[in-house]
């Protein structure tokens, strides 16, 4: 079988991570996964592509008067020196300094996140694959403000390429060998609930 977006693997030399409009005003409608949850997703996701050297793009729409800064659990794990885009466009695809960031990247897959699922998730990542990228919607880093909303955003996304991915299993493909000696680092800042490294218990447990 020949090799196609859908079967090419995301790699540290291919992959950036687009993190869109994770602001405090949105979160507070979001309905289709928890909050907690939600903020525990997309800041593993940020931590784990900071080990693995992936370039992060963040923006944000109307900061200042509409839906406000971004999470504060993100922005605490951001690095120092990145420029979120605060932008006005509902599609960030449609904002040039946007774009611009996204190529300077040179990489070619993007795992792409947003508030809300089927505006700033899915609109950006269509626009992305209509330019010849491949894009990832990480849709458990991504929520919106009820069922229906959600159901639409991914058979769009679905009816036009985008490739749905969760924020845990994009990062481990890229990873890809248990043996890297950034292995225990991506895992320590996915902090997946349901895969508790056996490391991670035996250093917590006391010596003797």
């Amino acid at each position: 079988m020949s090799a196609n977006k859908f079967t090419e693997r995301l790699t540290r030399d291919n992959a950036a991570v687009v993190l869109a409009d994770h602001q405090v005003g949105l979160y507070s409608g979001v309905r289709d996964i928890p909050v907690g949850e939600l903020k525990h997703n997309v800041v593993a996701l940020a931590k784990a592509a900071q080990v693995l050297g992936l370039p992060l793009v963040v923006t944000t729409t109307a900061a200042d008067s509409m839906w406000g800064p971004v999470i504060p659990e993100l922005a605490a794990v951001l690095p120092d020196d990145l420029d979120v885009i605060d932008r006005s466009t509902v599609n960030a695809w449609d904002d040039s300094r946007v774009v611009g960031e996204i190529r300077a990247t040179g990489r070619k897959k993007l795992i792409v996140t947003g508030i809300s699922t089927e505006v700033c998730a899915a609109f950006p990542a269509i626009s992305a694959t209509a330019e010849g990228f491949d894009a990832y919607a990480a849709i458990d880093a991504s929520g919106t403000f009820w069922q229906a909303k959600r159901e639409a955003g991914l058979l769009r996304m679905q009816q036009a390429g985008v490739i749905l991915v969760d924020y845990s299993s994009a990062i481990v493909e890229i990873l890809a060998d248990n043996a890297d000696p950034l292995a225990a680092d991506v895992y320590a800042a996915l902090d997946m609930p349901f895969a508790v490294l056996v490391g991670q218990i035996t250093s917590a447990l006391p010596k003797i």
